[in-house]
């Protein structure tokens, strides 16, 4: 009698973490090998501000599944000036770094005006545009205002043939989804999607594309439902996966196989 296959986990990329945080420090090599056993054949290392940014590249150089965003978060935005954004231009020569992130505006703690925040963010924009690269956005209680400006960028790009990046962390409506999605923005995901408070935001997501969806950790931040208060690591975008697997109706497999080829094209993955 032939001895029953075991099945291998399905193929994902987590789009978003951040590989960088002093919390990883201790066991950096084991969260990267839970991750491959995980079937993550691939993870964004997203930095938020030039440090970070720097170490995302340089982590991106150490490891192969590993690749780098660099940029300053719109909670960074209060004392960074022009010579700031053009700093950035050194680490985009790294041939591993594949995005522009993570920027945005963030109006829910204000850590820098308003008028900074979209300055930093316009600056930032136009910077990835001139270098081909997309871009990960970060919006929280700003929607209006951060459609507004991507509508105005959007209009203006010299790249236009290239998809111009992702919602990261998208917990909106319907309505703003479309605008995202209409402006070419894919739309990504976590295991948030499956917390209790989100049984609203199911029924968006249910509703969302899945040839414009990405799935992701936000690592170290919002771990999956049963491990809540505790530290969240790329491994756990399976869980991702399967949340929206059961939102959608279909196979993780189909999610996995959709998310991956998405997350390819976007970030111009050679998986």
């Amino acid at each position: 009698m032939p001895e029953p296959v075991s099945q291998s986990p399905p193929r994902l990329v987590d789009s978003h973490a951040h590989l960088d945080m002093p919390v990883y420090e201790p066991d950096r090599e084991d969260v990267l090998r839970r991750a491959g056993e995980a079937g993550v054949s691939a993870i964004i290392s997203v930095g938020i501000d030039l440090p970070s940014s720097r170490e995302a590249s340089l982590l991106a150089a150490r490891y192969p599944s590993v690749f780098a965003a660099v940029g300053i978060h719109p909670q960074e935005a209060r004392n960074i000036t022009g010579r700031d954004i053009a700093g950035l231009s050194v680490l985009t020569r790294e041939k591993r770094v594949v995005a522009i992130g993570e920027i945005g505006l963030d109006f829910y703690r204000v850590y820098a005006p308003a008028e900074q925040q979209t300055r930093v963010l316009e600056w930032q924009l136009n910077f990835a545009d001139n270098r081909g690269l997309p871009v990960i956005i970060h919006s929280r209680q700003a929607e209006k205002e951060m459609i507004s400006v991507l509508t105005s960028w959007s209009s203006r790009r010299a790249h236009p043939q290239k998809p111009p990046g992702v919602i990261h962390c998208f917990n909106g409506t319907l309505e703003t989804a479309v605008a995202y999605l209409e402006l070419g923005f894919y739309i990504s995901v976590g295991a948030y999607t499956g917390y209790p408070s989100s049984k609203a935001f199911r029924e968006v997501v249910k509703q969302l594309p899945l040839d414009r969806l990405l799935v992701e950790t936000d690592s170290p931040f919002l771990p999956p439902q049963r491990i809540r208060g505790e530290r969240n690591e790329p491994a756990f975008v399976l869980e991702a996966a399967r949340v929206l697997s059961d939102v959608k109706g279909i196979s993780i497999e189909e999610v996995a196989i959709a998310t991956t080829s998405n997350a390819s094209q976007l970030f111009g993955l050679q998986l």
